[in-house]
């Protein structure tokens, strides 16, 4: 790991640059797999996203700012209900698609979404308000979480939604008991973990045994929580089971072993029980391109690979295909966004070996992009305003924040003339940047933009002094 407390200074790999990271030829040239679609150089050389231009889009709203290709984002949206629909057309009669509130939602993204015929899938009371604010239908809203209070069950059986996914035996008796005082039977799934270890970074990787999600296949917790809610039957409906195996994931190698072991258990608790299990949820976790050394699937190739997988577990299991469920909320969200940012400061130091680096300061940081401290995620970056003129050289764009942690991109070939006054670009901060963003050193989070056609418009306004002011309760002079 390079991460360390102490900061990157104290980290192993800190030196030159990685090896995925080349030299660029041009150190202004855009490589189109990072970012949004409608994304290029406009006549002045300045990044134009959605038609607008970043130097227009700094002085009319301020920096730093999260920009969404609306689009972008919806094109994403349309593929992956498209082709995981073709691709499960025969297996199980199609597929539903629940985008991932948890990698970036709010009212706009929400109504986004529903007209693009995906439903949604929410992990706590805040998300499911925001998708009660923007009127999302219930029955395609999906409820996550592995401690849903009573307050958040109760909220989601007013509300109709269309599934619980359980995550604990405490909270099958938490439910059933509010449903049977609500008078309604919940729909629920009961979230498996398989014992598959996704290829990702351990922290995201959810489907191990050693971790909060879930009942274990092993000793046969799965196989009891599937029997206790089957016998609440007044009180609660089984639709099947859940599974997640991690994030950032590039292959469907980690989904077959999955699916075989969900589809054991599911038809030894149907068989066994005499009851039917229609559904299956093989979750979400597919990658996207941060930088020039990943290469993710398309919707199509992800869909094609997964149905192939379930066609044959379930011919194995003499089983019928159950409807399938996905949960995509990075793929989507994350390559149709982007941060703006102003160079406040640059610096060069000397680093070991006669090598130098470039630390190119600007007003935001890890208040508004944890990935980087918290996952050692790695990502790319170009100048906005204008083409560089100076040679490519290693640079380091970190943040304001008191913290040597506090970095952005970690290695980048950024133009030796970079200078105060530069906007900044960071590409795929669509997905868990603003969810994840913080007042951290009492600095407001940016603003979420939303731009199409020529036109940008506020759909998260900026936090404010006063925002972070109001909440602070003054106490009276003694």
């Amino acid at each position: 790991m390079r991460a360390h407390e102490a900061g990157a200074l104290h980290a192993t790999g800190y030196g030159g640059p990685p090896q995925w990271l080349p030299t660029p030829t041009d150190v202004n040239e855009l490589m189109p797999s990072l970012w949004p679609q409608t994304v290029r150089r406009d006549s002045r050389a300045r990044l134009e996203i959605g038609g607008v231009d970043a130097v227009t889009l700094a002085e009319k709203f301020g920096t730093p700012a999260y920009i969404i290709d609306e689009a972008d984002f919806r094109a994403r949206a349309r593929a992956f209900r498209h082709e995981m629909g073709a691709a499960f057309a025969d297996v199980g009669g199609g597929a539903q698609v629940y985008y991932a509130g948890k990698a970036f939602l709010c009212t706009a993204v929400a109504t986004w979404i529903e007209q693009e015929g995906l439903c949604l899938d929410v992990c706590s009371g805040g998300e499911l308000a925001v998708a009660m604010r923007a009127e999302f239908p219930p029955q395609r809203i999906g409820m996550h979480g592995n401690n849903k209070s009573v307050a958040e069950i109760r909220a989601a059986l007013d509300y109709g939604v269309g599934r619980i996914v359980l995550d604990s035996f405490d909270e099958i008796d938490r439910v059933s008991a509010i449903a049977s005082e609500l008078g309604v039977v919940a729909p629920v799934m009961v979230r498996v973990t398989v014992g598959v270890e996704a290829h990702t970074h351990e922290y995201i990787a959810t489907a191990h045994e050693d971790q909060k999600f879930g009942f274990s296949l092993a000793g046969g917790h799965a196989y009891k929580a599937a029997e206790r809610v089957l016998a609440a039957s007044e009180t609660m409906h089984l639709l099947g089971f859940h599974s997640h195996i991690g994030s950032q994931i590039f292959d469907t190698a980690g989904f077959e072993v999955a699916a075989r072991r969900v589809l054991e258990l599911q038809t030894r608790v149907a068989r066994e029980n005499g009851v039917e299990l229609l559904e299956l949820d093989l979750g979400g976790g597919f990658g996207i391109a941060y930088t020039s050394e990943h290469h993710p699937l398309s919707p199509a190739e992800l869909g094609a690979g997964m149905a192939d997988i379930i066609r044959r577990e379930c011919r194995a299991e003499g089983m019928s295909p159950p409807r399938i469920s996905l949960e995509p909320g990075r793929a989507i969200a994350g390559p149709a966004g982007i941060t703006l940012y102003e160079v406040g400061t640059v610096k060069e130091v000397e680093l070991e070996g006669g090598l130098r680096r470039t630390y190119v300061s600007v007003d935001g940081g890890m208040s508004d992009n944890v990935r980087t401290a918290l996952y050692e995620a790695d990502y790319s970056a170009t100048m906005a305003n204008r083409c560089g003129q100076g040679e490519p050289t290693l640079s380091r764009i970190v943040g304001k924040h008191c913290e040597s942690g506090d970095i952005v991109v970690m290695d980048e070939y950024l133009p030796a003339d970079v200078r105060p006054g530069d906007l900044v670009a960071v590409p795929a901060t669509g997905a868990y940047c603003r969810a994840l963003s913080s007042q951290y050193n009492h600095v407001p989070r940016p603003p979420v933009l939303a731009v199409r056609d020529g036109v940008a418009r506020v759909i998260v306004r900026r936090e404010t002094i006063e925002d972070i002011l109001a909440l602070d309760v003054v106490e009276p002079v003694s």
